[in-house]
């Protein structure tokens, strides 16, 4: 774990492992608002302990930037009987319901054990899902004392679910994963890469101006790592559409690509989801 870093006025975020996620620490006159809350209720805890190191004042927002479970697994941790009063938690309107006994979280359990090893078994006996109640549509603002937090979906993209944290007084915008320093952006099973590069433009005409990009995995960026990760999607969906214009079979686009990274298999779902959207098979 890194210490926690002022990235901007009472804004301190802090990589943690595993999966090198950064977590954001916002201060306000009433509170903290913490954005993304790592992958198990016991990684949790320990954030709220590290957060006591950083300020004696309490946790009342949860935000998640989407669904995925190195983001928001935690967040019991900073719910009851962890932590009273309970924080509020907050995230978009297309975050699914979690179903345990579901095909996708056996397969999401299975991937975790084989990947990250026998620690995990005790993280995911104690595991409790703590999905946001409170829920953005477009966009929120949260008066967290002395200065707002604005809560916005910009569209698809890492998923359906994004949620930027913008921070106009701080010029701050933590972005979840639609945003990746320390790795090309992620196309899971769940992303948008044709939307994506819409998406980065919209945050972009959010932000105007000197911003500072908070990433979901990796260090604070400023607008020219923006522009530069607006260029990679906008390439990718470009390829995926030239592709499938020229009638290259779905089962063969990744071999034939190019592509702008030099491991081929990273486009792998972004090819089929691409493909599914411009078969009309992905709304």
């Amino acid at each position: 774990m890194s210490a926690w870093t002022e990235t901007a006025d009472r804004v301190f975020t802090r990589r943690f492992e595993p999966v090198n996620i950064t977590v954001t620490a916002v201060l306000g006159g009433d509170g903290v608002l913490v954005a993304d809350t790592r992958c198990s209720v016991q990684e949790g805890r320990e954030l709220r302990e590290e957060l006591t190191k950083l300020t004696p004042l309490p946790v009342r927002w949860v935000v998640n930037t989407h669904t995925h479970f190195d983001h928001m697994w935690g967040n019991a941790a900073f719910d009851a009987p962890h932590q009273i009063p309970p924080a509020d938690f907050w995230g978009h309107e297309n975050m699914p319901d979690f179903d345990p006994e579901s095909p996708e979280f056996l397969e999401l359990r299975d991937y975790i054990l084989r990947e990250g090893g026998p620690e995990w078994r005790p993280k995911l006996d104690e595991l409790v899902v703590r999905k946001p109640d409170r829920l953005v549509a477009r966009e929120h603002v949260l008066d967290l004392g002395g200065r707002v937090a604005e809560l916005r979906h910009v569209g698809r993209g890492h998923t359906d679910n994004d949620l930027v944290v913008w921070l106009p007084d701080a010029a701050v915008a933590i972005s979840g994963d639609l945003v990746e320093q320390s790795g090309p952006v992620a196309f899971g099973k769940d992303s948008f890469p044709l939307d994506w590069p819409e998406t980065l433009t919209a945050l972009a005409e959010l932000t105007a101006g000197q911003t500072t990009y908070i990433p979901g995995h990796g260090d604070p960026s400023g607008v020219e790592f923006l522009q530069a990760q607006q260029e990679f999607v906008t390439s990718v969906a470009h390829r995926i559409r030239s592709l499938h214009a020229d009638g290259v079979p779905v089962e063969r686009a990744v071999e034939v690509g190019p592509w702008p990274y030099e491991d081929a298999s990273w486009f792998d779902n972004a090819v089929k989801r691409g493909y599914a959207q411009l078969a009309g098979e992905l709304l």
